[in-house]
């Protein structure tokens, strides 16, 4: 049985990050609501700091870390949200960021670790190579690797974005969250558990990247060969921590078409006029799909990030 953290040390995590991070506003949209027949509050992760939610976790997993854990930096592989959210927490504690990104990560994701002081080492866009890489590089300068999302602090940090919006939208009928590596969707369920036990949570996944979905249906992890998805950010393969959580707290984890994906993307820039990634936008999604799963029901939406460049649209 999975040891579930406490209401106690979530409510902690959240006043340790509190003084770094932004607490993202709840949005609603009448027109979106008319859409697709449902009550949305909309959890703006898009305009957390460094872009997304991965930013929560990070700080979590940097502020924890003991002094003498620090003296040589940190370092992670990531496509772009976790080595940004890394670099900038690393540098708000003064720590170097070392960091392994695919050749093919966005080049707005990249510039944003450059911006934030993170030291960049490329790799091939696979699984296997980032963590070779990654290897190398820990060995090399002695960083303290912080994993984006297989990391108890990270995954806690990541619950606070639940916890606030349980906070401001109680007695939701459902909350829905991305899944990739599962760091939201478990800290998501997580405080969903704790914090509004009549609450059911609900994974958005891209139908060329289902892993999750798969692996809860068969009870173990199935891993991704091959992700064909516009959702740069949920690419990554399920973790095992995380896992342990989804098995047993989430109720149900549904995909959609990067076609729907491109849709509602399209929707929120056009009627809430906020920037959101696909990656993001995969939670409406969800919703646009399985519309009937969600009729008349009070759920809230977690849009988990923003990074998007701006001269490559897909649409």
């Amino acid at each position: 049985m999975i040891d579930i953290p406490t209401a106690e040390e979530i409510r902690t995590v959240a006043d340790r990050i509190r003084p770094y991070i932004h607490r993202t506003p709840v949005l609603t949209s009448a027109s979106i609501n008319n859409i697709c027949g449902a009550e949305l509050f909309f959890k703006c992760e898009n305009l957390q700091k460094a872009g997304a939610f991965k930013f929560r976790g990070a700080t979590n997993a940097v502020m924890t870390l003991k002094p003498e854990e620090t003296s040589r930096g940190v370092a992670t592989h990531s496509s772009g949200n976790h080595a940004a959210a890394l670099s900038l927490a690393a540098q708000n504690r003064g720590l170097k960021a070392f960091i392994v990104m695919p050749r093919n990560a966005p080049e707005i994701k990249v510039k944003a670790v450059q911006g934030y002081g993170g030291q960049i080492t490329l790799c091939e866009p696979t699984l296997a190579s980032r963590e070779e890489i990654l290897q190398k590089l820990v060995r090399q300068t002695g960083a303290i690797f912080i994993h984006p999302y297989n990391n108890p602090q990270v995954i806690m940090g990541q619950a606070t974005a639940c916890l606030e919006l349980l906070e401001e939208c109680p007695n939701l009928d459902m909350v829905i969250s991305p899944v990739s590596g599962g760091g939201l969707l478990s800290g998501t369920a997580i405080s969903a558990a704790l914090f509004s036990s009549g609450t059911s949570v609900v994974g958005a996944e891209p139908a060329g990247a289902d892993d999750a979905c798969r692996s809860l249906k068969a009870g173990k992890i199935i891993p991704l060969a091959n992700p064909e998805t516009i959702c740069d950010g949920l690419r990554a393969s399920l973790g095992t921590l995380p896992f342990s959580y989804i098995r047993t707290l989430v109720d149900d984890i549904l995909t959609a078409t990067d076609n729907t994906i491109i849709k509602a993307m399209h929707i929120i820039w056009e009627r809430m006029k906020i920037i959101v990634e696909p990656s993001a936008a995969v939670t409406l999604a969800v919703m646009l799909e399985h519309a009937e799963l969600f009729k008349d029901k009070r759920i809230g939406l977690i849009l988990s990030g923003g990074n998007v460049n701006l001269e490559k649209l897909p649409w």
